[in-house]
């Protein structure tokens, strides 16, 4: 999922909609921001490298460009359901050769989704493996991609220097790679101080997880540590390693006008022009919200009309909507429904449905816990790791994991890359590869031995 995202000025159009947002989504003044804002937490001391797994890290970089490969050459989009059994069957297999019970679990989108109303989706691969340890670990990332199937042809697995380029290799192919050599090193080591390892590969997460959320949220009541594996950070120079804490909520409007046809030459004035109502109510919200807050929509899609000489009857819109809490979409919500009240065209009919995508990710005590002692791994292989505390207008299935979480959830423990969504140029480090199978493995151990306190 990517996470850059453009940001809107604070206007309100319309004096209903000022009422609503303004007071509710100002921003605040900087000494109530400053006090609301938690503390920073105290560097985590560096912890002692374990040479032996560092080494095994450094001799497993070979091995999973090859599984990149693999994963690079199966197209799975996200509505590609043929594509997505196939790379399925392939991780299953990986999961089930390291040790793994693995179950295939098919997934549909809720009838009442704005768009995809029931549509089969592809399915997920969940695996576990008892052990002897303390603590429950969770291992997520997604297979399915937002390419339509053709397009791997233009943008095939290659290495070009320090850069591995693919389609949809940043987002989220290297992070099932990613787990799937964690799964094999730990295997490799009999290591299983854990009272169960968990790993979930869903197919849906680019059309906002509809199949697999609530299985997601049913997890992370379930185990106490999720570690999510969307991408590490930017693979740009002003782009560093990191974790996140947070990632937004999302939206999705829909909203249909219904007019009244009529010639728009001979008699347009028996019209009731419903694109015209779109466009007057598109306009009237497009900046409701508040970018201090991460409170925005943008309407994406638009349709009215089918011949040029007739005033159309029907219009229809979606919009997107992001926000850092889940608290905001309801204000939004209640926003939108308030604002439609008011119309230009008299006579026509507006319906206005507001699904919520994805929730927000909040931390808890445990989560930061969790993100301190993986800075202080990274510190013991002398890198620095940057804790993203605020979310940036992307959203991702860490969200799901943390709606009632049993323990902590932290994202983000995937490769540095580029070009996510792209048709081109999507890439990750190779240099990153080493280290942050390392630090994931760690994490594992750590937390599954209950060395991991909060």
């Amino acid at each position: 999922m990517s996470f850059a995202l453009a940001r809107r000025p604070s206007l309100l159009a319309g004096a209903l909609a000022s009422a609503l947002l303004l007071g509710a989504c100002a921003p605040m003044p900087p000494s109530q921001a400053a006090a609301s804002k938690p503390a920073a937490a105290p560097a985590a001391a560096a912890v002692p490298v374990d040479a032996k797994l560092r080494e095994q890290a450094q001799a497993d970089v070979g091995p999973y460009l090859k599984t990149l490969e693999t994963l690079v050459g199966i197209e799975s989009g996200s509505r590609d359901l043929e594509g997505l059994r196939k790379l399925g069957d392939t991780v299953a297999e990986r999961l089930r050769k390291a040790g793994m019970q693995v179950e295939i679990k098919p997934t549909r989108a809720p009838g009442f989704h704005p768009q995809l109303k029931g549509a089969e989706l592809g399915s997920m691969v969940y695996a576990t493996r008892k052990g002897r340890g303390a603590k429950k670990v969770l291992l997520i990332a997604h297979m399915d991609t937002v390419y339509p199937r053709g397009m791997g042809a233009k943008q095939p697995f290659r290495i070009d220097g320090d850069r591995a380029y693919g389609l949809g290799i940043a987002d989220d192919k290297q992070g099932v790679a990613l787990i799937l050599h964690v799964v094999e090193m730990l295997a490799r080591n009999g290591f299983n101080d854990y009272a169960e390892l968990g790993v979930l590969i869903n197919g849906d997460e680019e059309v906002g997880s509809p199949g697999s959320g609530p299985f997601l949220t049913e997890l992370g009541g379930a185990y106490d540590a999720v570690f999510s594996f969307e991408g590490g950070g930017s693979a740009t120079a002003q782009g560093g390693d990191m974790v996140r804490l947070a990632t937004s909520s999302i939206a999705i409007v829909e909203m249909k006008v219904t007019g009244k046809a009529s010639h728009a030459g001979a008699a347009p004035e028996q019209g009731r022009n419903a694109l015209y109502e779109l466009s007057h109510q598109m306009l009237k919200s497009r900046q409701f919200g508040d970018p201090a807050k991460g409170l925005q929509i943008n309407w994406t899609v638009a349709n009215a009309g089918n011949s040029r000489n007739v005033i159309p009857a029907e219009a229809t819109a979606i919009a997107d909507v992001r926000s850092l809490t889940n608290a905001d979409l309801d204000l939004m919500e209640a926003s939108l429904k308030k604002s439609i009240e008011d119309k230009l065209i008299p006579d026509t009919k507006i319906d206005l449905s507001f699904y919520r995508s994805r929730p927000a990710f909040v931390s808890n005590a445990a989560s930061r816990a969790l993100a301190q002692h993986a800075t202080g791994l990274y510190g013991g292989l002398g890198m620095p790791l940057e804790i993203r505390e605020r979310a940036t207008g992307g959203g991702t299935d860490a969200a799901f994991a943390g709606l009632r979480p049993r323990g902590g959830v932290l994202e983000s423990f995937g490769l540095r890359g580029f070009g996510a969504h792209s048709n081109d140029d999507e890439y990750v480090l190779v240099s990153n590869v080493a280290p942050r199978l390392y630090l994931a493995a760690r994490m594992v151990m750590d937390t599954g031995r209950g060395q991991v306190g909060w």
